[in-house]
């Protein structure tokens, strides 16, 4: 397909008469990369050597700096226009981010030459401090522009609001908003103020379009659903380059959707929607055609797979090694071992009764059980990824845990066990984080019933047999210090807990000291904790 879309650039710069006029636009694009700095296996973890040597590894930041720059290199000597986009969740998912918490991040996103980033929601896990390691890292703008950052003395005036770029002598201009529930799924603090994200694109779009700017790119991170509204209410938009829900798009197997997906716009025009799945998988290639009044009169595209068929860039490559070095030792330490794969996948543990959901609440729980607890309930968006059949190692355990959550243990009533599984259950149809796994209880939630009454037959276990929970008695809960403190909307145990402490292991420590305890046959396991209907 490339030659083809280089074939049309070549012509466009070469042609004659109102051909001249046109503009052809490639946007390459990443979103969700989650600190995969090195290559990811098959399921999206950091290889082993065994992986690696068998050629079976997919992505990393060397191999999207080579793509890149082939493309690009590709692109520019046909006198074509090519610019690259992340929209964000760069951070947070292996032990790069926790050893180098975001310095390796704007190091390498610098040398791959990216033009602007939305920021993520991931990107405010260690607080603006966080963030703020980014922003005075990179040499590119970082924006958002739905976060009035003026009561903030640590981000104000660092996070762009409205992105243009100057681009083959045209104007392109990039808007940009961030989830609005990111206050519940990361920790932006009070002084990061959150405005209405339509609202704030639709001015910012008409800003730009004020200034004279005809051609504007929309670089989100709300997910595809919302994007799709985006498409449909702001008028003025050219494209969507998203992130998120980590959404795959395209011909392949697992796709939700075609690459791009057309919305019509509030004008009747069509509004092209890219987004590459995550983890450094993909890579995202979108072509836009204008003609001579900035009109959008093709889009068109698809997604790289970056195999192994796809060289790395040889001087990351050596740099990326040169930072594993220090952790190398944890990382390649033998934990447990597993008789089969364990599945995080996250279209399961976002929606059904997974088997890591399985393994960490019964981990969490089998922990303190002595302690009087007898509930666990964690959230599906803290599982990051599968596990491999065979030995397991730490560094296996923190790509699927790379939180640094710790338990926390506290007592609650009954009735509030409901309204934090409703919770849970509360954003099901955007594959929302806060959907519950669970260990010590049972439940059935019908996604098409109203918000607040999806979820019945919830069961405890009581003298060895199952009864229904009584919402006048109180249980001992075990969940994670993040959701203890209101996380992914759990406002209940951060208001209604009892004897709440939030300070005991590491929850990847405790998962790893698990699986050992279980010896080398530990089997994956589903066992009807959680009914959908």
């Amino acid at each position: 397909m490339l030659n083809r879309l280089l074939a049309t650039t070549a012509f466009i710069a070469l042609g004659a008469g109102a051909a001249q006029a046109e503009m052809v636009l490639h946007i390459l694009h990443t979103n969700d990369l989650h600190s995969r700095i090195e290559p990811i296996n098959a399921y999206d973890s950091t290889c082993d050597q065994e992986t690696l040597d068998a050629g079976e590894c997919f992505g990393g930041v060397a191999r999207v700096a080579a793509k890149v720059k082939e493309l690009r290199d590709q692109i520019t000597a046909e006198g074509g226009n090519v610019i690259v986009l992340d929209a964000g969740d760069q951070y947070q998912g292996s032990l790069f981010y926790t050893t180098y918490k975001g310095k390796d991040t704007a190091e390498f996103m610098t040398a791959i030459g990216y033009d602007a980033m939305a920021v993520g929601n991931h990107e405010f896990d260690d607080g603006p401090e966080g963030l703020d390691v980014l922003l005075e890292g990179v040499e590119f703008p970082v924006t958002s522009g739905n976060l009035d950052l003026s009561q903030s003395n640590i981000l104000n005036d660092k996070v762009a609001d409205t992105v243009t770029l100057d681009v083959g002598g045209e104007k392109i201009g990039i808007v940009s908003a961030l989830a609005m529930d990111t206050p519940e799924t990361a920790s932006p603090g009070p002084n990061v103020i959150f405005m209405d994200d339509m609202d704030s694109l639709k001015a910012d779009v008409q800003a730009l379009t004020d200034e004279g700017v005809n051609k504007i790119v929309a670089l989100t991170h709300v997910g595809y659903l919302r994007d799709q509204e985006y498409a449909a209410e702001v008028a003025g938009l050219d494209a969507i380059i998203g992130g998120h829900s980590h959404t795959l798009l395209g011909d392949m197997d697992g796709a939700e959707g075609a690459y791009p997906t057309m919305v019509a716009g509030p004008d009747g025009s069509e509004v092209p929607i890219a987004t590459a799945y995550a983890y450094s998988k993909y890579l995202g290639h979108l072509v836009l055609t204008f003609d001579d009044d900035g009109n959008l009169t093709s889009a068109e595209g698809e997604p790289i797979l970056l195999d192994n068929s796809v060289p790395e860039d040889e001087a990351i490559k050596a740099r990326v090694a040169e930072m594993a070095a220090p952790i190398e030792e944890l990382r390649q330490k033998v934990v447990a071992e597993t008789a089969a794969p364990i599945d995080g996948d996250r279209a399961n543990c976002r929606a059904k009764e997974c088997e890591m959901g399985v393994l960490v609440a019964d981990a969490m729980l089998a922990r303190v059980a002595d302690q009087g607890m007898s509930i666990a309930i964690t959230n599906g968006g803290g599982l990051r990824s599968s596990i491999d059949a065979g030995p397991v190692t730490m560094g296996e355990v923190y790509s699927v845990l790379p939180f640094q959550n710790t338990l926390a243990t506290f007592q609650l009533k009954g009735a509030d066990v409901v309204t934090a599984l409703e919770n849970g259950a509360s954003q099901y149809e955007e594959a929302a984080g806060r959907f519950a796994q669970v260990a010590g209880l049972k439940y059935t939630v019908d996604p098409a019933a109203e918000v607040g009454s999806r979820i019945s037959d919830v069961m405890v276990m009581d003298g060895g047999d199952w009864a229904p929970i009584d919402p006048e008695a109180t249980y001992g809960v075990v969940s994670n210090n993040y959701m203890r403190g209101g996380g992914d909307g759990y406002d209940v145990f951060a208001a209604n807990a009892q004897n709440a402490y939030d300070f005991g292991p590491d929850l990847a420590e405790v998962v790893a000291d698990y699986l050992a305890q279980q010896g080398a046959d530990y089997t994956p396991k589903l066992d009807d904790r959680i009914t959908v209907k």
